[in-house]
């Protein structure tokens, strides 16, 4: 039996003036980035950075209106820093089309095209039906969404980008390095950019051809999620993290450049840190701020996972392998659901980082937890328990609060 700590056990009656999710890609678009210092320039933060504090500034946000603009911040520095850009597409530039439950998006830039293909699995009835993407796969249990009538696609991230962009295969056995790729043909300007920039930028390629195809998609779109586990977790959430129209990510054991904050993670052992990382996952410049520089980032990656609210995110971890830097994962998800708190919908955020288990193989011990953020967050059932704040034995007395001294959270 695992030995469970939940740090809150009282379920909060969320805001209801708070969306729980928005019909935009990136509501912030029209904010300007802020100054992007360079390491040389930014300022030390051995603790994690302030998620209330603009960027460049002292200055905190107040209330719930001004975190659209202080989440653009973020968005911009994560993409500038570690990621690169994700274009944004014009509807005009996009054809979509369903046939025999294949959704096929065509994206046109510059007299060049990329086409996405997903397969889409209805279960029986005439829909609407709530949606849950698989970035790569969808490793969580297949009864989850049949029993509950939730189609469910899959996001084959080859189509836009290589597992490995570096000297890895592409079409015919070929290698292909960097800025070779499906998405850089479209985007050769952006040649520097990370894997989880493009894969995102693909994942809302897909929501953009379900909006273009509309009713006949039989898809709710008020009610998509996206998940994935390992890479894919990452993968699943930058996606979340990045597009708005995703109503709830669940992030399965995704490990280092996901949920873990870099800063925590290079107190460690033998983990994904900063510096020990896929490198043509993000930009190749990322690696200037690693070893004693990652306390010089202007943030963190517990605000990679705030990003997603309002809306609702559920991460998973796997204690059993150390590589997951599933202790900086729990400072990380403590630390951003500080930002759910402060705007009093704090059950819209959870973690359980429990062992004893195969990687990628959800246990049934953590069945709960995930059914209940389906239930709420895919089918709006508003009685689900979503207070969700598991840590196994192994987490129980890490320190965490030292680490987010902004934080209203009490650990005594």
């Amino acid at each position: 039996m695992l030995a469970l700590v939940a740090i809150a056990v009282m379920p909060v009656m969320a805001q209801k003036s708070i969306p729980l999710v928005y019909d935009q890609e990136f509501t912030g678009a029209g904010y300007p980035a802020p100054q992007f210092p360079t390491v040389e320039e930014a300022v030390v933060s051995e603790t994690l950075t302030n998620p209330f504090e603009f960027s460049n500034s002292n200055v905190q946000l107040k209330e719930f209106k001004d975190w659209e603009r202080r989440r653009a911040e973020i968005v911009h520095e994560l993409q500038h820093y570690e990621v690169g850009e994700k274009p944004m597409v014009d509807k005009k530039d996009i054809e979509a089309k369903l046939e025999d439950s294949t959704l096929t998006v065509i994206v046109h830039r510059n007299d060049e095209t990329l086409t996405i293909t997903s397969k889409i699995s209805y279960p029986e009835g005439d829909g609407p039906f709530p949606l849950m993407i698989g970035t790569s796969h969808n490793s969580l249990p297949r009864h989850f969404f049949s029993e509950r009538k939730i189609a469910t696609m899959r996001f084959s991230e080859g189509q836009v980008n290589s597992y490995s962009q570096l000297g890895g295969f592409g079409g015919g056995g070929k290698k292909k390095d960097r800025g070779e790729y499906e998405f850089d043909r479209l985007y050769p300007e952006l040649v520097d950019n990370g894997a989880y920039s493009m894969w995102a930028w693909g994942v809302s390629r897909i929501i953009d051809g379900l909006e273009i195809v509309g009713a006949a998609s039989k898809i709710d779109m008020q009610h998509i999620g996206v998940t994935g586990c390992s890479y894919a977790g990452k993968m699943a959430l930058w996606s979340g993290a990045f597009d708005e129209r995703i109503a709830l990510t669940i992030a399965q054991e995704p490990g280092g450049g996901g949920a873990a904050a870099w800063r925590v993670s290079e107190t460690l052992g033998k983990v994904e840190k900063l510096g020990a990382t896929d490198e043509h996952w993000f930009k190749k410049s990322m690696w200037e701020w690693k070893d004693e520089n990652v306390s010089r980032l202007p943030y963190d990656h517990h605000e990679l996972c705030a990003l997603i609210c309002p809306r609702a995110l559920l991460v998973l971890g796997n204690t059993d392998y150390e590589w997951l830097a599933d202790e900086a994962a729990y400072v990380s998800c403590v630390a951003a659901r500080e930002v759910w708190k402060r705007f009093g919908i704090e059950d819209r955020m959870g973690f359980s980082i429990q062992g004893k288990h195969g990687h990628c193989q959800l246990p049934e011990s953590q069945y709960p937890e995930v059914e209940a953020f389906i239930d709420r967050f895919l089918l709006g059932k508003e009685e689900a328990n979503t207070i969700v704040q598991f840590v196994d034995e192994t987490l129980q007395d890490k320190e965490v609060q030292k680490w987010i001294p902004w934080a209203t959270v009490d650990f005594k």
